[in-house]
């Protein structure tokens, strides 16, 4: 028996309980007599207008409860070190008994502890009670909000308007001849000052920029933003947001593409080579710049047409598909036979998609 409560006391966890319950020990001691005390002097109070034994009978009975309190406090520890050990290790090498009887040891300091505080907080309460009614007879002074707040505004009061009347009453409103308040005359002061330094640097140092200085800046930095912010949105056209580009430099973006890639089968004139011809109005699978791009982006590789959208970004499978759709009408050196179904532009520059007007098939 000896040899197992040494080797559970030699245990890392139970050292560890056992230092918690000391601990625990020595608060409800400390916090205790802190309780008895102030019961004391609680009842040493009374005692000059009471001779009774009630309040004796009180404090006999605080102190029996706060003694039985020590007495299953400090002897629970004891009991719990030298506990049962022949259990299995279950939990950080303690058995089951072992661990919980120390535990319950903790739980029971716990609420020795409470019931010490419950009873200091009510002692605390009855001293309060008694010195409450000599608080509340001293007179209250101001907030030092509401100091400040009279100070920063001068309210007159009501007694002294009658020096400050100016004897005009307009249907009960006296009008009274009251300074401006201190906020408004010193924040009348700063826009001075403020107003005298502004008008020196912006217009007499050129330090600052002048009011329309600061708007062809600001004009200047919104097309910059602007011009980025399309950039990043072109990037992100697609054929369902695909519009046909009529500025010179997409066109042209588009031709050196076209030279470069379409050329080997459309000619470069567009007037059709191993590929269809693009000049006329007959298109295989559709003449809208949407269809067109769409074309361009995923190709036909059953008809020997790849797709681009892997070699071209957006912006630039958009710039080409707009250079296809300006060749239509133009006149080809030898141009291919048409192919396809006729299509005809709903718009004059075919912003908008194409409308089939007739379905020709061509050979």
């Amino acid at each position: 028996m000896l040899l197992n409560t040494v080797s559970t006391m030699s245990n890392p966890l139970a050292q560890l309980l056992v230092v918690i319950i000391i601990a625990l020990l020595v608060a409800i001691g400390i916090l205790a007599y802190t309780v008895m005390g102030a019961a004391e002097i609680y009842l040493q109070k009374y005692e000059a207008h009471k001779k009774n034994m009630g309040n004796k009978t009180l404090l006999l009975i605080v102190v029996m409860l706060l003694g039985a309190g020590l007495v299953n406090a400090q002897t629970a520890a004891p009991d719990a070190a030298t506990a049962v050990v022949a259990a299995a290790p279950n939990m950080g090498g303690l058995s089951d008994t072992v661990l919980w009887a120390l535990l319950s040891v903790i739980g029971l300091e716990f609420l020795v502890l409470l019931w010490l505080l419950f009873h200091l907080k009510s002692l605390l309460n009855l001293e309060f009670e008694k010195i409450q009614p000599d608080v509340e007879v001293q007179e209250k002074k101001p907030s030092r909000f509401l100091v400040w707040w009279d100070n920063i505004n001068k309210f007159k009061p009501v007694h002294e308007e009658a020096d400050i009347d100016l004897g005009h009453d307009y249907d009960g409103i006296r009008e009274l001849d009251n300074r401006l308040p201190p906020w408004w005359l010193y924040g009348f002061y700063v826009c001075i000052v403020f107003a005298g330094i502004y008008l020196y640097r912006n217009h007499v140092s050129h330090d600052a920029p002048s009011s329309k200085e600061e708007l062809t800046m600001s004009l200047e930095a919104a097309a910059i933003e602007k011009e980025v912010y399309l950039k990043k949105a072109a990037n992100k056209v697609d054929e369902n947001t695909v519009t046909y580009l009529t500025d010179a430099s997409s066109l042209e973006a588009g031709k050196k593409v076209f030279t470069t890639t379409c050329a080997a089968c459309h000619a470069a004139d567009g007037g059709g080579m191993v590929g269809p011809n693009l000049t006329d109005n007959y298109w295989i699978h559709g003449g809208s710049i949407a269809d067109i791009f769409k074309t361009i982006k995923y190709g036909w590789p059953e008809k020997g047409m790849k797709s681009w959208q892997e070699d071209y970004s957006p912006v630039q499978i958009a710039q080409l598909a707009s250079y296809v759709k300006s060749l239509t009408g133009t006149k080809p050196a030898k141009a291919k036979e048409p192919q396809g179904n006729l299509f005809t532009d709903s718009t004059a520059n075919g912003t908008k998609k194409d409308t089939m007007v007739a379905a020709v098939s061509k050979p």
